[in-house]
């Protein structure tokens, strides 16, 4: 569990994550990556027998990547001490990975997402736009990329060599598996509201155009080959149509800027 100032709700995180265990019979431990917490998080964690790991480098991403390469586990389930995601109803996950899955990813859209939970922005636009970009540019299976809530074979993981420090590492991970070929799943999950007073750490607009600068800069066929493919071929039209007089505009300024915005183009997208 990533956590920064999470001693509201930590407890019940570590809590309903040991009582799992238990109940299940997995042989594991409770992990927290804690990215500097000034309220005692770390104190409560290490109280309730979860073992922390500090990680100096702030950033959600940080803290992630720091707990994976710290875990002893041969599967790791990641989710927020936010209380949002229920660490008791884990089965499915543990289900998956067993089963030879590599990446075992949450659906909140699947699973349900109940009343506040999720701000309207994110479950009616971010969410479903860059999920859909995901599953276009990479086409990835998966219809929720940014669930917090997911579990992974560590070495796959590993293998991965995952970078980003921010809120972006969600699309990285599902991103890089998928570029590896790695056997990537999705299981229904729930999300409640979070039980923290105070906001949270996600910065929509922000960690947003994150998530879409990831996206982008890993498909180079959308960023570049596609718009230039696009521009080349107006450009082309544009002289077509001059050069048989199927179009004529006429003389003056227009026809010779034309002329020029087609071949600017044709030379642009090429």
């Amino acid at each position: 569990m990533p956590c920064l100032d999470e001693a509201e709700t930590i407890e019940t995180c570590i809590r309903k994550a040991q009582g799992y265990l238990q109940r299940s019979g997995v042989a594991g431990e409770v992990l927290i990556a804690d990215n500097g917490s000034t309220d005692g998080s770390q104190e409560l964690a290490r109280a309730l027998g979860a073992r922390v790991v500090d990680v100096p480098r702030r950033g959600y991403g940080a803290a992630l990547i720091a707990g994976i390469h710290q875990a002893q586990g041969r599967f790791i389930i990641m989710g927020d001490a936010d209380d949002s995601y229920d660490f008791s109803a884990l089965d499915p996950f543990v289900t998956a990975l067993r089963g030879g899955a590599d990446l075992v990813m949450g659906n909140r859209f699947a699973g349900g997402i109940a009343p506040g939970a999720m701000p309207a922005l994110h479950r009616y636009l971010g969410n479903p736009v860059l999920s859909f970009i995901g599953r276009l540019f990479f086409r990835s299976p998966i219809g929720d990329f940014h669930c917090g809530l997911r579990g992974f074979r560590r070495e796959a993981a590993l293998e991965l060599d995952l970078r980003t420090t921010g809120m972006e590492f969600a699309s990285e991970l599902v991103v890089k598996a998928t570029l590896a070929q790695q056997r990537v799943v999705e299981v229904p999950t729930t999300l409640s509201p979070d039980g923290r007073s105070r906001p949270p750490h996600l910065r929509s607009w922000r960690d947003g155009w994150r998530h879409l600068r990831f996206l982008l800069l890993y498909s180079p066929r959308w960023l570049f080959l596609y718009p230039g493919l696009l521009v080349m071929a107006l450009g082309t039209l544009g002289l077509v149509l001059l050069g048989t007089g199927f179009w004529n505009p006429g003389q003056g300024r227009f026809a010779e800027g034309l002329l020029v915005a087609s071949g600017g183009g044709l030379i642009a997208g090429f």
